[in-house]
């Protein structure tokens, strides 16, 4: 981008003009859920004037949302750190990494401050202290819906903070805390906000989205006069009201996630579900504090898809987990041959500082790990690639992400941005970001689609 020219504003009430407003650089690193931290500390300093730049070299001050969930999300933060030093030399850091500000000092003692996650007024007041705030009252800055870092056409809804879970491999709620839902009133007024100025796809995030409520004891809020309950049904059914595509995110699978199986089968929210399972093994789940059984949900999988047989399930494990043997592996392996899951990610297990899990005994040879890995990541694709190859012939509905020079690129129903497959429509230039339009599969390979529209 080249450099903008000094912008000088009139303010009458002096009859002189004003300093052009300071310059934020910012890097947002990790999952969605720091997306959002980073959407709402950038919508507080637009609305007090300041300016985001993409350049390090333009900006007053750098700030960095660092991601702390495993070994090389720490990595990729102090790099980026480091990188934004060089480049710039003033940074602010914060999110989760932030929390263990020594270990950031240790490395990079010449960060200007440091904040934990979503401390969002700390941020804004470090960026005072760097580059005092330049507002003008008689300048409009935001629109309706903050700054968003995502395409126009979709958005993460946040509904809660912090989890209240403690698998034994996860360092997040010593960052975040326990679960704080937010008001359902609040939140389904931002959802309505973000729809009426074009978002078309909303996508429900949080650590535990099933929880939603639960530390408010489902508590009554008001949403356009009525009341509704602060809870993940209640929710799902005010949100299928707003006409648009509904993805459900982080949803553990407990029974009342039944309660909205019906929904996606009347397509009023989409029939998709992000289940973090993490293993099937009963001794690796019990290492690890989850809540879950396979046998049980398998049952329930079964039961999901006989209610809605279009329902897409995406999830992820972790392979080699400390105490994992060959026999709980094969658990695995039969699990996903039984379960036929649409979308699935994958990682090796490694030590988090802090994480219990790290004390714990018999852990997985490295050379091991990668072997199971690879074995896990080929059953995988074998049913990613079968489950693809019956929608050869089929009329789907996509939303169109981008537009290239080689045409559109789209996602079905089935795939969430960034973390799913895609839908390519070759040749479709005249095509925009965030249309909805029916097309015929043509091709498939074990993640990806190709496809026409149909007239």
């Amino acid at each position: 981008m080249t450099q903008d020219n000094i912008i000088k504003t009139f303010n009458p009430s002096q009859g002189q003009s004003l300093d052009a407003p300071g310059r934020i650089g910012f890097v947002s690193l990790g999952c969605p859920k720091n997306t959002v931290d980073s959407e709402r500390i950038l919508t507080q300093l637009r609305s007090e004037g300041y300016d985001i730049t993409p350049s390090y070299q333009d900006a007053d001050v750098v700030i960095v949302n660092t991601c702390g969930f495993i070994d090389s999300a720490v990595k990729e933060s102090l790099d980026t750190i480091g990188e934004a030093l060089r480049e710039n030399g003033k940074v602010i850091v914060t999110g989760c990494l932030g929390a263990k500000a020594d270990d950031i000092r240790e490395v990079h003692p010449n960060v200007l401050a440091i904040t934990g996650p979503h401390s969002y007024e700390e941020v804004v007041s470090q960026v005072h202290t760097v580059v005092p705030p330049r507002h003008d009252p008689f300048t409009s800055l935001m629109p309706d819906t903050g700054v968003k870092l995502t395409p126009k056409h979709y958005a993460y809804l946040k509904i809660s903070e912090g989890c209240n879970h403690r698998c034994t491999f996860c360092i997040i709620p010593s960052f975040r805390g326990d679960l704080v839902s937010r008001p359902i009133g609040q939140v389904l007024s931002e959802a309505e906000r973000l729809v009426k100025n074009g978002t078309k796809e909303l996508l429900v995030i949080s650590q535990d989205t099933s929880a939603y409520g639960v530390d408010t004891k489902y508590r009554t809020d008001f949403w356009n006069g009525k009341p509704v309950k602060t809870r993940m049904k209640e929710l799902c059914e005010e949100l299928g009201q707003l006409g648009v595509w509904v993805r459900m995110h982080y949803v553990y699978p407990y029974p009342h996630v039944d309660e909205i199986i019906p929904m996606m089968a009347e397509n009023r929210i989409l029939p998709y579900l992000d289940i973090p399972f993490q293993h099937a093994s009963p001794s690796v789940l019990k290492a690890m504090k989850r809540p879950a059984h396979a046998e049980k949900v398998l049952n329930r999988i079964h039961a999901w898809r006989k209610i809605c047989p279009d329902i897409t399930l995406r999830s992820t494990f972790i392979v080699g987990f400390p105490g994992e043997t060959e026999a709980d592996f094969q658990m695995l392996l039969d699990f996903m041959d039984e379960a036929q899951l649409d979308r699935v990610g994958a990682f090796q297990y490694s030590n988090v500082d802090g994480a219990t899990s790290a004390a714990l005994p018999n852990h997985v040879d490295a050379a091991v790990k990668q072997e199971r890995y690879e074995r896990f990541m080929e059953v995988q694709q074998r049913i990613s690639a079968a489950k693809l190859q019956t929608k050869v012939g089929k009329h789907i509905e996509v939303i169109v992400d981008e537009v290239v020079e080689q045409g559109a690129v789209a996602r079905s129903k089935a795939d969430a941005p960034d973390i799913d497959g895609q839908v390519f429509l070759d040749n479709q230039t005249h095509l925009k970001p965030g249309d909805i339009l029916t097309v015929e599969v043509e091709e498939a390979d074990e993640y990806d689609l190709w496809a026409h529209p149909v007239s």
